[in-house]
């Protein structure tokens, strides 16, 4: 695209883009107990990787913790959005904790597939990123038989007992890209490798990773709205710059340096499944204050996936309200 143009500058609006289901979920999993049960609410770990949405839930009283031995025997706990390893299933149990679980039915897949893997006796290939608390629940299932691994160089390292007795798993929330990279070497290595039966990396990571990739010969700036502690928020940028368009991740518009777009015509806009829509409404105006005054939205696909509330919750699923949309 030609750059250094000021006139009729535009930005073009990704769709899909912000809150998954998972993500609304969690969140609502957080508000709807709060309301029900009042102040304290405890929350290990971020309810999802946010710092907006993890700082209006404590202004509403959720006390958000690192472990569990934070919260009081007996009191009430939220599991984030990431899932748990099961010994922390086990020490809420010792502690009588009253637990709801706002482990997101997609990773909850992937970590029934590594018990039913385990089970059968096969070495468990993690492929994700090394801390990310998604991927410490899932080795969790399995430690003594699972192996991470990040890159097509890890795979080279690997050196399972039995060649023909291994299987991978995925992060939900890798770079589609990536992620066939090393799947691939897994193959090469270990013809007889399994695989889930449906791919792990969840379908918002993969449709925002998909509206990038359209969107990247349209624009000269990408601007992401998430958190740097995202992982799914940061492949968004990988994308974008692995098709030679600048990216940066922001948690708000304050943190957009506008050397970024001083000589950009198109700026293209998305945000992490984690991010709420008012940011990336406060970017749009943002943006049009510095002359992007025209706005084009592109859609990629529509989403209507739901999830239904931790099952701690069903009784009361009818008070379910759309604050987390606004």
């Amino acid at each position: 695209m030609a750059s250094g143009a000021t006139a009729g500058r535009k930005v073009i609006l990704l769709q899909p883009r912000g809150f998954c289901a998972g993500v609304v979920r969690a969140i609502d999993a957080v508000r709807i107990a709060l309301d029900l049960y009042g102040s304290p609410i405890y929350v290990r770990k971020e309810i999802v990787h946010n710092r907006h949405v993890v700082d209006q839930l404590k202004e509403a009283g959720a006390v958000f913790v690192e472990e569990l031995e934070e919260v009081p025997e007996g009191a009430r706990v939220i599991f984030s959005a990431h899932g748990i390893a099961p010994a922390v299933r086990e020490q809420a149990s010792k502690r009588r904790l009253r637990v709801i679980d706002a482990t997101c039915p997609l990773v909850t897949k992937v970590h029934l597939e590594a018990q039913r893997f385990a089970t059968r006796g096969f070495t468990i290939v993690l492929i994700g990123h090394r801390d990310h608390d998604e991927v410490i629940g899932t080795l969790g299932e399995a430690p003594a038989c699972t192996f991470l691994v990040s890159t097509p160089a890890d795979v080279d390292r690997l050196n399972p007992p039995d060649p023909r007795r291994i299987a991978y798993l995925t992060q939900t929330t890798l770079s589609l890209d990536e992620t066939r990279d090393i799947v691939a070497r897994l193959k090469e290595r270990f013809p007889e490798i399994q695989g889930p039966p449906a791919q792990d990396i969840c379908y918002a990571t993969e449709n925002r990773q998909l509206a990038v990739k359209a969107a990247a010969p349209l624009c000269d700036v990408l601007l992401v709205v998430g958190s740097q502690n995202s992982s799914n928020s940061k492949r968004l940028v990988e994308v974008s710059k692995n098709f030679g368009v600048p990216a940066y991740l922001v948690d708000d518009s304050s943190q957009v340096d506008p050397a970024w777009i001083a000589e950009a015509a198109t700026v293209a806009v998305t945000a992490g499944a984690s991010a709420p829509e008012n940011l990336v409404e406060d970017l749009i105006a943002f943006l049009k204050a510095r002359g992007f005054d025209r706005m084009e939205e592109m859609h990629l696909k529509e989403e209507d996936v739901r999830f239904t509330l931790p099952h701690q919750l069903e009784p009361v699923a009818g008070r379910l309200t759309s604050i987390t949309t606004q």
